[in-house]
């Protein structure tokens, strides 16, 4: 016992002295900045959300003149080549993450590539008849887009370079930080922020923005404190092949008591499965034969074993009666497509937790994306909230750069926080209650939920409510 607390004493010492080697050594940049490399900005993690907040910045003119740097782990893929094959790997792309693409020129480089839309949207469930589908009135307007991950971070990177404002470095990340107190916000540099990367090199930048994903080394440096749920599940991603050519253009969902099964369309012929299950049955549906793998994932899309015929009973009189008062209420439920193959090697799982960083600011310090906040994907917000951050960064940054603020200064930093918390909570907020909710076949449960989907699909204009806070 004594040998281990002297080990993590020890362990202790080291950190603490190489974190006051790396503060004495941003000390004395003051008076010879050789050794100790300023920047405005940094941005650690050159992810989607990451590298679309510096393609932000370098298509604003204010900042066009700003030493601004983006950390990447990752090595430079150089000049991107679309596959034939089709990612496991997707978003859902909300009409408000379209226009963010659009006015950084991203959207048509996406164009070029591939993208496929979505018209309508059916969620259902396996314990009785309730459904509810979402789609635009003339089907003119898409829902949203489905576009491989790959896909999306290939255009932002070709905007951002092509801007040529921003300096890119991959193969890099920071090993430590010196990262200001509350109290020291001031506008001299000895209130920076201290980086020190893997290569030696020494940064101390007016801004650090994390960018750098859920288990985000920003976010820890920093002591922001964190929410965090295990779902103890995993979402199960693959490539389906679909029986035959249609216009593939609907989203399916289908609610089962050990988690969402959805289907997103990418091609005609094609769309990407995402299937939340438990840590066992990822594990099992991972191993097993390619054959009996698309049986599961038809068996999960069509099996009517969960039903309950009273609760469906008492669906079908709820039914006629708001047909009655709202005559035309409601939709047909429509049935999925079959599946007929999978990709090869386009299995995979990975596992499903909620954290939401209490706070998102502190000066100097700002944290987008999954570094704040990560959800569970049964509504696909995930990455567009991620960038609204960055709609209301550069927004934030803009208007203190017009008045000449310090962009690391709290103030603004503040209204940053503010209004995405604001925007970010109440979704978390639904989307854990909607997990929790769906995750039993307790009748009792289950009665209430089917009335209550039911009643909503009912009523057109709270679809549309639906809708548009979803597009936002």
């Amino acid at each position: 016992m004594f040998l281990l607390v002297l080990r993590q004493s020890c362990k202790k010492a080291v950190t603490y002295c190489k974190l006051n080697r790396l503060q004495q050594q941003i000390t004395c940049s003051f008076s010879s900045s050789s050794s100790v490399e300023d920047a405005d900005i940094v941005i650690s993690g050159g992810g989607m959300v990451g590298g679309a907040m510096a393609c932000a910045l370098a298509h604003n003119d204010l900042f066009s003149k700003k030493k601004i740097i983006m950390l990447e782990s990752s090595p430079d893929r150089d000049a991107f080549h679309l596959q034939e094959k089709f990612s496991n790997r997707t978003c859902a792309l909300s009409p408000a993450t379209v226009t963010l693409l659009d006015g950084l020129g991203v959207w048509n480089e996406i164009l070029q590539l591939r993208c496929h839309p979505v018209k309508r949207m059916q969620v259902w469930e396996s314990c009785s008849e309730s459904l509810i589908t979402f789609n635009n009135e003339e089907l003119t307007n898409s829902l949203a887009y489905i576009v491989e991950n790959d896909v999306i971070l290939a255009a932002i990177m070709k905007r951002l370079k092509a801007a040529n404002v921003v300096d890119i470095r991959y193969n890099s990340q920071a090993k430590s930080f010196v990262i200001p107190t509350r109290g020291d916000s001031s506008s001299k540099r000895n209130s920076w922020v201290g980086l020190e990367l893997a290569n030696g090199d020494v940064l101390q930048t007016k801004l650090l923005i994390g960018a750098d994903g859920m288990q985000s080394a920003v976010r820890r440096a920093s002591k922001f404190h964190t929410l965090e749920r295990d779902y103890k599940q995993s979402a199960v991603v693959a490539t389906l092949k679909l029986s035959e050519m249609t216009d593939n253009t609907v989203a399916w969902q289908r609610f089962l008591p050990t988690g969402p099964i959805a289907l997103l369309p990418l091609s005609d012929s094609v769309s990407s499965l995402i299937w939340t299950t438990s840590h066992e049955n990822a594990k099992h549906l991972q191993s097993i034969p390619e054959d009996s793998f698309v049986d599961a994932v038809n068996d999960a899309l069509w099996h009517e074993r969960d039903q309950n015929q009273a609760i469906n009973q008492a669906l079908l009189t709820f039914s006629r009666a708001v047909q009655n008062v709202i005559p035309g209420g409601g939709s047909a439920k429509q049935l999925p497509p079959t599946v007929v193959g999978i990709e090869t090697g386009s299995r995979a799982a990975f596992p499903l937790k909620l954290i939401h960083s209490s706070q998102y600011v502190r000066p100097r310090v700002a944290l987008i994306g999954d570094a704040a906040h990560r959800l569970h994907p049964l509504a696909g917000q995930g990455v567009n909230l991620g960038f609204g951050d960055v709609v209301c960064l550069n927004k934030v940054l803009t208007a203190a750069a017009k008045n000449g603020s310090d962009p690391g200064s709290l103030t603004p930093l503040l209204d940053y926080e503010t209004e995405r918390q604001r925007h970010v909570l109440p979704v978390l907020a639904t989307i854990d209650s909607l997990q929790r909710l769906y995750s039993t076949s307790f009748a009792p449960i289950v009665m209430i939920r089917s009335l209550g989907l039911q009643a909503t699909n009912s009523l057109d204009f709270v679809k549309k409510m639906v809708i548009q806070q979803a597009s936002t």
